[in-house]
């Protein structure tokens, strides 16, 4: 780490950590900040979004259907981040069974996040946003023979860790995090942080300021990036600024990677927070609005779907299993059947009249073990953009 680019306006210190060889430890929050009148107006903005989502989430019948093609969507995202290249698709497949091989390293990396999202989310209903739950989160972001596993998960690092290009060493590494006994101490300052009082600053200009800094102590030896995303949506959650967990940032930081990497470092280096704070909350409405678009499209498509089936007079079984496609958009008969606890035949005439209504396309062309997708639903949730209008056609 090249000391020269550290200024003495940099949001912490060096500390020399050997021969020519130094780690940065990140001050204790809250800095020092202004408020311009300028970012005053990117936070209404983004908390204009922000309440425009939580009522979606509120007026939802089954929020269910909405939350659970999301989290996917955000554990694919964020993985990716990482190097992970999967995509839903293939997560949806290996989730209904539909790989006879059993799931791939990067699926099984991608099924942890979801899993470890999922476990954060139910157990804030007894225990606060802390060190403590975010160590169990990371254990389970970890478990389960994936890239990392080896390394102590649910355990925050034991020795000096570093971030860098591959191959690189401690010396030239791009940033070293605080060692161990110094890591502890900012730790402890971190959770006190967490659990101060929130009037002090706006609710957003604060989320930004714990990512940052979970980001800069940098305390497990692998699954910072994937911890420090989840603990946004955690946060969110816990402090009431959405019901549901239907905001995600991966996508956004995933579409402006170089830049989420620069911004964070650079408060490291400069002290420059305020162009960090504008690209976090620009990022929460971006975001917001996609949420509320996406939502929009899946609700709608939901309707058309159950009013084209009613029309068909079909049994209420069907109608069951079309309103599980928005949370499991690919399925095969055996997973029908399961979800159903139906026997294989009558699921197989579920699935057809799913595929006869246009709802379902099957894409192997076999005569066995046939997968069925729904494509129109993976359209929406795997766009790029929500606003980007998806085709009515399932080919």
């Amino acid at each position: 780490m090249n000391p020269a680019k550290f200024t003495k306006e940099g949001a912490g210190k060096l500390l020399g950590i050997g021969q020519e060889q130094w780690a940065f430890l990140p001050n204790p929050l809250p800095p020092r900040l202004e408020i311009t009148w300028e970012l005053a107006e990117r936070i209404s903005d983004a908390d204009r979004s922000l309440g425009e989502l939580a009522g979606v989430a509120r007026t939802i019948p089954n929020p269910h259907l909405l939350i659970e093609p999301f989290t996917r969507r955000e554990a694919v995202l964020s993985s990716r981040i990482e190097g992970t290249q999967a995509t839903l698709t293939e997560l949806f497949s290996a989730e209904a069974g539909a790989r006879k091989e059993g799931p791939s390293q990067a699926i099984r990396e991608i099924s942890n996040y979801v899993n470890a999202l999922e476990y954060g989310l139910k157990r804030l209903k007894q225990l606060p946003v802390s060190l403590r739950l975010l160590k169990e989160v990371h254990e389970r972001l970890l478990m389960k023979d994936v890239r990392g596993e080896s390394l102590t998960p649910g355990e925050f690092r034991r020795a000096q860790n570093f971030i860098g290009p591959p191959g690189c060493k401690l010396e030239n590494a791009t940033y070293v995090p605080p060692p161990v006994p110094h890591m502890k101490d900012a730790l402890d300052r971190f959770e006190k942080y967490l659990h101060e009082s929130r009037r002090a600053l706006p609710p957003l200009i604060r989320l930004s300021l714990i990512h940052y800094q979970f980001e800069a102590i940098h305390p497990f030896w692998d699954g910072n990036g994937r911890v420090g995303r989840l603990l946004i949506t955690l946060l969110l959650c816990s402090e009431g600024l959405l019901p549901q967990p239907l905001l995600y940032l991966s996508a956004y930081f995933e579409r402006n990677r170089k830049e989420y990497y620069r911004l964070l470092l650079d408060i490291s280096q400069t002290g420059n927070w305020m162009d960090w704070l504008r690209f976090f909350v620009n990022g929460v409405s971006e975001e917001s609005r996609d949420a509320v678009a996406r939502s929009n499209q899946l609700l709608a498509l939901r309707q058309e779907y159950r009013e084209k089936l009613q029309a068909q007079k079909v049994p209420g079984r069907t109608l069951e299993l079309m309103e599980n496609l928005f949370k499991e958009p690919v399925i095969t008969v055996a997973s029908a059947r399961e979800r159903l606890k139906v026997t294989t035949r009558t699921a197989q005439q579920n699935v057809d009249r799913l595929l006869q209504a246009g709802i379902l396309r099957e894409v192997t062309g076999r005569q066995r073990y046939r997968i069925f997708v729904a494509q129109r639903i993976i359209q929406v949730v795997e766009a790029d953009q929500a606003t980007r209008q998806v085709s009515r056609a399932d080919a």
